[in-house]
């Protein structure tokens, strides 16, 4: 039985919604899910307003992790007391004109950051400028009310309370206070770094209204790679100031600036990675690959390097207008920015030569430290300077005893090198005393001592040759008997095809082979029997991760490694004494000889105060 045909025009039309304009406090609210994503986000906004307005000096009080007060003061040019509604109205700022909007020179530039905040929260603005009485303007969820006069010597001050309060849902996404905490000093810490010659200062309110500094760093002098340096040493600590390279270098009207960490200075993350354009701190998967290219021949994929980097550009060459916390930018010309960051950083690691990070001889010398039990010392248990010195006397060895020579057979293998070998252990890595185990050099220098690994350092020496060499002959290509077809998208064929040429110059070699696929006709002669489709899709993700591929080149060095492991000095093997020093000489010579292959350090150096220190004899 068939069913009866409905009655087209009997039936009830759908409601259909209507398009409606929304007010300017949903409006807010809905920008503020963007612009403020936790209270570390709305201290971003508020210092990078001080900055904008001039500040020497900003100081941050926050209170339960930013989620019941965020006060930030700064001694900037202030706002007129007129201008402060305007200041709180959407997309009103003093920053641009909006006629250009890939000419900007500042940090803020929307006009979104104070109208959000004020919108999920109660934010009071006092401010004044030279000349004019201090004013205040208070928003309450979004609901303005009038200026009044205040009191004020200078700047602007920007108090936001009960974040979130109008829009409690986005409470329930918060973290712990601790952790909204540690974002908020990340955020400063970063800031802090574009901007040496600013003073910062952050305390925690939440036990008491006086509240306790947890994190200062003053103003700096100087030139700027001085300032920088300070501030640096300051936020990330003595160690990296001490075991990092200074960057400066051009091309093309972009700068670099900063400092770079020696590659024995490395970390399991790339959380101690801080990146810069235009002072503006960023997170970009362009620079991010530039890294790892630079490093590359240093550090194993499960290192990262330490750094702080400028890149400074025109500003019509950067666009900073493409994500919502203005934390992502897109260059107008990628490839110089990368191939600035690359070369430079390569160039600098060569020009550090045999240098190892100071931290490998810190982690030496803790280790050398014996176990201390801890037990109360009586003033009769401290002898007295007298009986410390005929102690000492009394330990002293005396010539009629056995040499060391004589009893090194006894103990384990210990071979000496005479000191009329080379007497003068002028040279940076020093002149060759003994070696230990088979495989630890002895050597001396002016003022301490350095233990060597024979292995890495020549495994070290060996590979540098065979880049030489590689780099002067070129990439030996061997041709496909029947050329590998790989089906794949026409985009993904378009990116491939677009990095033709630099796969070519490593051996590979691409061509296109009609719609949606690619063929490969040659591939590197020195990797063997490869399987070319998985390498073409290996580099197709990377092209599509990182912007560009290191994938072939590590697959040729990694190749090189082996080699100069399998032709290098194997542990185990006693060595002469002026192979020693020969092998001593040819590292002082060769660029990135105080790494492996691996990021590992080939040496040890230890002071002789340290060494002295460790002897109770300072």
């Amino acid at each position: 039985m068939n069913a009866p045909t409905p009655n087209i025009g009997d039936s009830q039309p759908a409601k259909r919604p209507q398009i409606k304009q929304l007010d300017e406090v949903a409006v807010n609210r809905i920008a503020a899910g963007e612009v403020v994503e936790r209270p570390a986000s709305a201290v971003k906004e508020l210092i990078e307003n001080a900055l904008d307005a001039g500040a020497t000096r900003i100081e941050l009080c926050v209170k339960d992790g930013g989620k019941t007060l965020i006060r930030v003061t700064d001694d900037g040019h202030g706002i007129p007391a007129q201008d402060l509604p305007l200041a709180l109205s959407r997309h009103a700022t003093s920053k641009i004109d909006g006629t250009d909007l890939l000419n900007i020179h500042t940090f803020g530039f929307r006009g979104e950051a104070l109208p959000s905040m004020a919108a999920v929260g109660r934010m009071t603005i006092t401010s004044r400028i030279a000349g004019q009485d201090a004013a205040q303007i208070v928003v309450d969820g979004g609901a303005m009310g009038a200026v009044t006069p205040a009191a004020l010597t200078k700047g602007t001050v920007v108090e936001l309370r009960n974040l979130f309060y109008a829009t409690p849902a986005r409470l329930k996404f918060l973290r712990t206070d601790r952790a909204e905490m540690g974002a908020i000093a990340d955020v400063v810490k970063k800031l802090a770094m574009a901007e040496p010659y600013v003073g910062f200062t952050i305390r925690d309110l939440s036990r008491d209204d006086k509240g306790r500094v947890t994190f200062r760093a003053d103003a700096q002098s100087g030139d700027m790679f001085d300032a920088l340096s300070g501030r640096l040493r300051s936020i990330l600590g003595a160690e990296f100031a001490d075991n990092a390279l200074a960057i400066d270098a051009e091309r093309d009207g972009v700068t670099l600036t900063g400092y770079a960490a020696l590659p024995t200075y490395s970390r399991g993350n790339s959380i101690s990675q801080f990146l810069f354009v235009n002072g503006r701190p960023v997170r970009d998967k362009l620079l991010v690959g530039a890294l790892r290219g630079a490093y590359s021949d240093f550090l194993s994929r499960d290192r990262h390097p330490v750094v702080a980097l400028f890149l400074e550009l025109e500003p019509t060459k950067v666009d900073v207008n493409v994500h919502p916390a203005k934390a992502e930018v897109r260059f107008r010309d990628p490839g110089t920015a990368r191939g600035l960051i690359v070369s430079a950083l390569k160039h600098a690691l060569a020009d550090a030569g045999h240098r190892a990070s100071t931290t490998v001889a810190s982690a030496t010398l803790g280790a050398f430290q014996p176990e201390r039990v801890e037990r109360p010392v009586y003033q009769m248990d401290r002898p007295s300077q007298g009986a410390l010195r005929a102690s000492y006397h009394a330990q002293a060895p005396q010539f009629e005893t056995p040499g060391f020579a004589e009893t090194q057979a006894v103990y384990s293998r210990v071979d000496v090198v005479e000191p009329a070998a080379e007497a003068a252990p002028d040279h940076p890595l020093g002149a060759a005393r003994g070696q230990v185990h088979e495989n630890y050099i002895i050597a001396q220098t002016k003022d301490g001592m350095v233990i060597v690994d024979q292995h890495a350092a020549h495994e070290r020496l060996v590979y540098e040759k065979l880049k030489k060499q590689m780099a002067e002959n070129g990439i030996a290509a061997q041709a496909l008997l029947i050329p590998e077809i790989v089906e794949m998208s026409d985009a993904d064929a378009a990116v491939l095809l677009t990095h033709a040429e630099a796969l070519s110059k490593l051996g590979l070699t691409l061509e296109p082979f009609g719609a949606g696929a690619i063929a490969v006709r040659e591939t590197p002669a020195i990797l063997g029997e490869v399987n070319a489709e998985a390498m073409v899709r290996d580099i197709l993700d990377e092209l599509d991760d990182l912007g560009d591929t290191q994938l072939v080149a590590d697959k040729i060095e990694a190749v090189l490694s082996r080699v100069a492991c399998h032709g290098s000095i194997r542990s185990g093997r006693w060595m002469r004494a002026d192979e020693m020093n020969a092998l001593l000489r040819e590292m002082e010579a060769t660029p990135h000889s105080g790494q492996c292959n691996h990021g590992r350090p080939t040496y040890v150096e230890l002071k002789l105060a340290d060494i002295e220190r460790l002897f109770g004899r300072t």
